[in-house]
Formats: structure tokens, sequence, C-alpha cells
């Protein structure tokens, strides 16, 4: 919340008096516009003790992200805590209308983004996928990177949440044993790690811009699945994306595999609602 520490402790960070407006926000964050003489910020604001290190995660995320120099990010402008707040400030992105030239040169970009290549699949540091941790140790292979440090921790916190039986956890066992029929060899793609609907914009400059990453390096597919889960994207991003990186002939099995991930997160977050889709698609797998 916004309380008056972390009021002050953004004053001093900027050296002005600030207005604060609400502008809604996440499962765990709260956000603000804040007005500071004739600039404008956005803040997220959210607990450091439920979520320890989650902005300077992000910021790193934000920074990697930005430093590749293909797609815009917000610029960070600092993080901090007051209390048992922290406190994220970020330039404020003034939106425009989505063309058909934005997602046209969205889908360019992320293709970019996604032939940005790392010697391993994962990160030096782990982070987090909405509320939950996100484990990054570094792996030579995709599949056991996917198994190990994506399916693995979920499924386990699944169980012990009694949001998934343990023979239903049995049932990913064969799914891993044919997931090198899935995913034949390809290199490490840097990757935004959370691409849903409501992690992009549209800038003023009719532009995209990238949000709220859980970045890492990791299989295109990931990217890629998360667009078709809560939907929201055009068809010419995916025309774009496919005219500038193709994608291979099974890409929607990839993608059907890959949603996995976010669907237990979800899950685990919000409830057996998730576990349906999960169940179905892992038996056609």
């Amino acid at each position: 919340m916004l309380t008056a520490a972390v009021q002050s402790f953004i004053e001093q960070l900027l050296n002005h008096t600030c207005t604060f407006t609400s502008v809604g926000g996440g499962s765990i964050n709260h956000t603000y516009r804040i007005r500071a003489g004739s600039s404008t910020f956005f803040c997220k604001v959210n607990s450091l003790s439920a979520f320890p290190a989650l902005f300077d995660t992000e910021q790193q995320g934000l920074t990697l992200l930005a430093q590749q120099q293909v797609i815009r990010i917000p610029r960070v402008i600092a993080t901090g805590h007051a209390g048992d707040s922290q406190v994220l400030l970020l330039e404020w992105i003034e939106q425009g209308l989505k063309t058909d030239a934005f997602w046209k040169t969205f889908g360019e970009q992320l293709a970019a983004l996604h032939r940005i290549q790392g010697s391993a699949f994962g990160l030096a540091t782990d982070n987090y996928m909405g509320a939950l941790p996100q484990n990054n140790k570094l792996a030579n292979n995709w599949i056991e990177f996917f198994i190990q440090q994506r399916l693995q921790p979920q499924v386990q916190l699944a169980v012990n949440r009694q949001l998934l039986e343990p023979a239903q956890a049995q049932l990913f066992e064969k799914l891993y044993q044919g997931l090198h029929n899935i995913f034949p060899a390809e290199p490490a793609s840097l990757l935004h790690g959370d691409l849903w609907s409501g992690n992009f914009l549209c800038d003023d400059r009719g532009k995209p811009v990238l949000i709220d990453p859980a970045v890492y390096y990791g299989h295109r597919s990931m990217d890629m699945a998360m667009t078709t889960l809560f939907g929201g994207f055009d068809a010419l991003f995916y025309e774009s994306y496919q005219y500038h990186f193709p994608l291979p002939a099974n890409y929607r099995q990839q993608w059907e595999v890959c949603n996995l991930y976010p669907l237990l997160i979800h899950l685990n977050l919000f409830g057996k609602s998730y576990l349906a889709d999960i169940l179905n698609t892992i038996r056609r797998y």
C-alpha cells in the first residue's frame, strides 16, 4: 500500500513533491502514476517480506532486455524499499493505438529478440513468474531445463498443495519421455518469459513496449505459446514473426506443451479451474 513512508521515500528519490494516482494493478502489486513537477513516472509497490527481491530481479530483466536494443523497454529510474514495502520506479509510457503496423513491428522485433542466443538455458540468477519464484539454474539442453527448472517444481508444489493428485502427477513422467520428439535441438533464445497480453504496451508512436518480464534463455516456443494462452495478439503479429524467424512444422505441439508451465503456475496461484486444461494436454502427449 502507498504508506507515508513509501511516499516520502519516492519523493526523496525524485527530489520533488509528488502527486500519486492509483492505476490499478495485478494480484500482488499496487501501481501508481506519479507526477513530479513536469515529469511523470510509473511506480509499483508490493511486500518485501512476501516477495523478497522481486523488483531487483525485475530490474535485472528489464535491463537485460533493454541492452539488446531491439524492442522498447521502460527505463528503470530506481528500486528500493521503505519498511516492508519494495518499490520499482519506471518511466511512464504514454499509450497509443495498436494499428496493423504495430502488430507487424511487434512480430519482427520479438523475432529479433529471440535470435539473441545464450550459451546455456536458464540465467545466472533466479527470478519470479508472477507471484512464484522461478528457478533458472543453467542447463546445456532445453529438455533437461524444461523438466527440472520449469515443470517438476510446479508439479511438486501442486501435489503439496493438494491441487494435483499423485496419480495425475505421474502422467508427467510419460510426457517427459517423449519430449525429445517434440523439441529438436535448438539454441537458447533470450525470452521475455511471461508474454501474455497484459505484459506489452503500444506507445504513443505506435511501437511495442515490453513490461513485467520473467527473463531467461529458453526455447522461443515458451514466449510464442504464452501469447495464445489468453488471446489478445493479432494474426499479423504471428505472420510477421513467421516471416522473420520461421517456426518449426510442429510449432502447435510445442506451444501446447510449453503452456503447461504457465497453466501449472495458474493452478498453484488460483486453483483447480486450470486443472482440466493441464490434464487434457498431458493425455494428448
